[in-house]
């Protein structure tokens, strides 16, 4: 068995912001398991917020014994981006292989399109409404804020686009004070979900604190040894394969936030369909889903993911699993 690991980039269709920064390309990895005639792919995305590089998450894979398993993987790798790729990877190899899709091969249905979010980037009031309305017609919209003055950005984002359902990211970005002060106007703007409105290491504010719209974990829940540091804090955790380290935990995850009560969101980072493909297994279902890389890309894959008014569908088998 081969293991290589390619660096690619792909030019954002228009810049893109978070609280934490902006971008005009998502630099991202590509990891190609090889075993005889048969090549698996997958791809991730080294996050700086987790002290991750491309040049990082390059070395723990390349680091990876020739003979390796996806059992094997968990006690080589921890959560992250490397082991996402690979463990991706190793599920389409192993589809090859079998001659089946990896749903199959994971004991699922057969997964379906869901409606996906389509996110705008943090931007001064006006322009945000600019975007709200030129992305009007679709069916969920996700914000991007994180700053002490976000009252007038959801504001004009609902002005702009007055009948599409909302949700908003904080990325860590407010006090409990801003939070607290915009969680009533949350609800009146029509807000469905709030995304990580505090920082990882500050979110023990949210215990007690009154939640009239659904809080979710993002920075703060990683795999499913994160999940009993939630409890009395959110309502939804959202699972990414660059968070969880793969498919495999991605799965079992959001099998054990289920029993724990908690909803699901599956989200991405900014990559390409590649990155989406095998999330849209663990989408299936979810109280939303979030997977509109490709969406903001300028250039994608060869064989992209098909959106459309149903949503974002489940990949072909030339490209992934």
């Amino acid at each position: 068995m081969k293991i290589s690991v390619t660096p690619d980039v792909f030019k954002l269709a228009q810049v893109f912001t978070i609280s934490r920064g902006s971008r005009t390309e998502a630099k991202v990895l590509t990891v190609r398991v090889q075993d005889g005639d048969h090549v698996g792919w997958g791809e991730c995305v080294p996050y700086a917020r987790y002290d991750e590089t491309l040049d990082s998450v390059t070395d723990e894979i390349m680091g990876l014994p020739a003979d390796l398993s996806r059992a094997a993987l968990y006690d080589l790798l921890p959560a992250g981006a490397a082991r996402n790729a690979v463990d991706c990877a190793l599920w389409d190899l192993e589809a090859k292989r079998a001659g089946k899709r990896a749903w199959e091969l994971a004991g699922l249905t057969a997964p379906g399109p869901e409606i996906t979010a389509y996110t705008l980037s943090l931007a001064e009031p006006a322009e945000m409404q600019t975007q709200a309305a030129k992305n009007a017609h679709r069916p969920l919209l996700k914000i991007k804020l994180g700053t002490p003055d976000d009252m007038p950005r959801l504001e004009a984002v609902r002005a702009g686009a007055p009948a599409s359902r909302i949700i908003v990211d904080a990325n860590e970005g407010w006090s409990d004070e801003v939070y607290a002060d915009l969680a009533p106007h949350l609800v009146r703007l029509g807000v469905g979900l709030v995304e990580q409105p505090l920082p990882a290491g500050e979110d023990d504010a949210l215990i007690g604190m009154e939640r009239p719209v659904p809080v979710c974990a993002d920075e703060s829940c990683h795999d499913r040894t994160s999940l009993p540091k939630l409890k009395g804090k959110y309502d939804v955790v959202n699972i990414k394969l660059d968070k969880t380290g793969g498919l495999t935990e991605a799965l079992a995850l959001r099998e054990a936030a289920l029993a724990e009560g908690y909803e699901v969101m599956v989200g991405c980072m900014v990559g390409s369909s590649l990155a989406m493909a095998p999330a849209t297994l663990v989408a299936q279902g979810a109280m939303v889903t979030d997977l509109d890389g490709p969406l903001l890309l300028a250039e994608d894959r060869e064989t992209p993911l098909l959106f459309d008014d149903a949503g974002v569908h489940p990949p072909k088998v030339a490209l992934w699993g």
